[in-house]
């Protein structure tokens, strides 16, 4: 998301939805490149937002914003951060959820911080170690309304932790979610789904297993056409295949990918597509 110095005045927004997945950033070594790839995979649009510095480009399902795309800050690359997503959960007051996240033991990336004329942001890791935003939009007359059953929406996201059990219990300290069904994984424990209420699930989150490799992080999914044909461009594409294309509970089809620049998102279609 482009920024601006860090804010001293409070943003609170009583219509905001707490605990929505609400907008995606994607931090990379080569937005360019990153552009035409994820045009070509998922469908997306792109319209730039004027003014910014280093450049920011919006990525549009339709006519709908879904998130951005910019170049990954030098100070994270001195740190040793690979090309990532950001995930931005929706909050009415993202002062008073970021002091309550740093009293349950997140780390702070970025304090709040003002966007002008959008609303007010930080960035964090959660105890375990996963990175997520907080996000609260300006009070508007018409909020944009999100389907996650459209093309192109993030439709799902996916918690990879070194606790299920403690890395849950905090989001749900912080958003209110609520548990939905769950899945016995067998030695890599609990898949627990979760929603903003306990008959919807909008995500899931589960244990790191042995071997895996991966530190805790959130996976955002993509709604596309088909997850096999959107695996294969990512193929021709110059992207891998992490897991999938496969059949999830339910009939709905995933596929676990990366992207030229190493960034690992999902793509996921509706049974029957």
């Amino acid at each position: 998301m482009a920024t601006s110095a860090p804010a001293t005045a409070p943003v609170r927004n009583p219509n905001a939805v707490r605990g929505r997945f609400i907008w995606h950033d994607l931090m990379t070594t080569d937005p360019d490149a990153a552009k035409e790839f994820y045009s070509a995979v998922v469908g997306w649009g792109k319209q730039d937002w004027p003014g910014t510095t280093p450049p920011y480009t919006m990525w549009m399902a339709g006519e709908t914003m879904v998130g951005g795309v910019m170049q990954l800050p030098d100070e994270a690359v001195q740190m040793g951060s690979p090309p990532h997503w950001l995930t931005y959960i929706e909050t009415p007051d993202t002062d008073e959820t970021f002091a309550q996240a740093t009293k349950l033991g997140a780390r702070t990336y970025v304090p709040p911080t003002d966007i002008p004329t959008v609303g007010k942001f930080a960035v964090l890791a959660d105890p375990q170690g996963a990175t997520f935003a907080l996000f609260t939009p300006l009070p508007s007359d018409n909020p944009p309304k999100r389907d996650p059953d459209a093309q192109g929406e993030f439709s799902w996201h996916e918690l990879m932790t070194t606790s299920q059990e403690e890395g849950f219990a905090f989001y749900e300290e912080l958003f209110g979610w609520k548990k939905t069904s769950a899945m016995d994984m067998g030695p890599q424990g609990v898949y627990q789904m979760f929603g903003l209420t306990s008959e919807i699930p909008i995500g899931g989150c589960y244990n790191i297993g042995e071997g895996m490799g991966a530190p805790p992080n959130w996976l955002p999914y993509i709604r596309v056409d088909s997850a096999d044909a959107a695996a294969e461009r990512v193929k021709q594409l110059g992207g891998s295949l992490k897991n999938g294309p496969m059949e999830v509970p339910g009939g709905d089809r995933i596929a676990i990918c990366a992207d030229p620049q190493g960034c690992v998102f999902a793509v996921h279609s509706k049974a029957g597509a």
